[in-house]
């Protein structure tokens, strides 16, 4: 059977859990007063905002949906890598740095529950982390504009770098890794974890926390203890093909209220001591990398889904619950 999520458990079966609560009202931002560290990493395009930023530049200020979707071609027949064509996409922006990022604010729309959420982790002092295959100055001035600079500043944003002419003359990304995909998700949150020292002497960790909505948030959802995917897109159908444990979510607050049930759930367990109730064993990501007894790494993705990694949009389709696997036995 489909385990209850008011009882997490790290070996669990199912597919999508059902979320503690629907509708009612909007959860507390109050200090939750339990004793575990909380990390939270989250995508941005399609999670924090409705919509790409990427694509509303192209089309709209670029060189336009057509030739961005020749690009894409180009690229899915293997024509061409994902950098050649993103140096082409970027390229093709000519305009100041403001005026692109007035396209973005007038054509992209923010969960309009995000900024109840943000509170809510300042409140918990929780880490929220934006992990994106975009460009953080687009990233940094787009939450600037849309939940004010000084709560900005409490969220920080790893994702590749980017040089832009003051003029507009040339937008040119910076690769923050020299990988397929220009960003590897998956050694920024090793990174991250490392540079912070994450795991305690004592042995006690924190639980992580991933969200996102698209197959390209794999290399970091793998390192979550708790997975939310947004209903109806492509993380969640890939969630339900390969059995990944996730709870799915409409806006930030069904994300906001699970999070409180979870946090308290293992408080009750644990006393916020040694692992997460709900510690996923996959993860392999507070064991030492010499260690003989690490849990073997994720599942290396074929070369499909390495595609899929990249443009999710284009590589899977999303089907109703109704053509999933069954859940549970």
């Amino acid at each position: 059977m489909a385990p209850s999520a008011v009882d997490p458990d790290p070996v669990i079966q199912a597919k999508e859990m059902p979320l503690a609560s629907k509708g009612g009202d909007a959860p507390s931002t109050e200090n939750m007063g339990t004793r575990r560290k909380l990390v939270i990493f989250s995508d941005f395009d399609g999670t924090i905002f409705m919509g790409d930023s990427g694509h509303v530049l192209f089309d709209s200020v670029g060189l336009g949906a057509a030739g961005r979707e020749e690009l894409e071609r180009q690229f899915k027949a293997g024509e061409r890598s994902f950098k050649e064509i993103s140096d082409d996409l970027w390229g093709s922006l000519h305009i100041p740095f403001d005026d692109g990022l007035r396209a973005i604010s007038e054509n992209m729309e923010l969960d309009k529950d995000f900024k109840a959420f943000h509170d809510f982790c300042l409140n918990n002092k929780i880490p929220f982390n934006i992990i994106s295959a975009g460009l953080k100055p687009i990233l940094k001035r787009v939450l600037d504009d849309f939940i004010g600079e000084e709560a900005a500043s409490n969220i920080d944003i790893v994702a590749n770098d980017a040089e832009i002419d003051p003029e507009g003359h040339a937008w040119k990304p910076i690769w923050k890794h020299q990988t397929p995909t220009g960003h590897d998700k998956d050694v920024s949150i090793t990174e991250y974890k490392e540079a912070l020292k994450l795991e305690s002497e004592d042995g006690t960790v924190p639980m992580i926390i991933f969200i996102g909505d698209g197959v390209s948030d794999l290399a970091a959802a793998k390192h979550a203890d708790t997975l939310f995917a947004r209903r109806g897109l492509a993380l969640e159908e890939y969630c339900l093909q390969h059995r990944i444990p996730y709870y799915p979510y409409d806006t930030f607050a069904d994300i906001q209220k699970e999070i409180i049930n979870i946090a308290k759930i293992d408080d009750r367990k644990t006393k916020g001591e040694g692992l997460p109730s709900n510690f996923n064993p996959r993860a392999n990501l507070w064991r030492k990398a010499s260690s003989k007894t690490a849990v073997p790494k994720f599942v290396d993705a074929t070369p499909r889904d390495e595609r899929m990694f990249v443009w999710p949009e284009t590589f899977s389709e999303v089907k109703s619950h109704n053509d999933s696997v069954t859940v549970g036995k």
